[in-house]
């Protein structure tokens, strides 16, 4: 099973755009932990992708190619709106 460096994931969702940094930055640091492993590689895959195509599934402009970002694009969102 493979294990996840906290310092690397917070990094990683880091991307330099604020709107992107407003929602991934507090969830790596608040929920990463707390997902099971198969969210936490779902969740790692999902930084792979382009900041452009994460912007505009986070903002829910459009849907992502691979339905099983889904999942945890509704758990990264839920957690920003519980937050505010």
């Amino acid at each position: 099973m493979q294990e996840f460096n906290k310092h690397e994931i917070f990094w990683h969702s880091r991307r330099g755009m604020l709107e992107l940094d407003l929602l991934l930055v507090p969830f790596a640091t608040e929920v990463f932990e707390l997902l099971s492993h198969p969210d936490q590689m779902l969740y790692s895959e999902l930084l792979e992708e382009e900041d452009q195509d994460l912007f505009t599934w986070l903002m829910q402009r459009s849907a992502p190619n691979d339905p099983r970002f889904e999942p945890i694009i509704q758990q990264i969102l839920a957690h920003s709106s519980d937050s505010n």
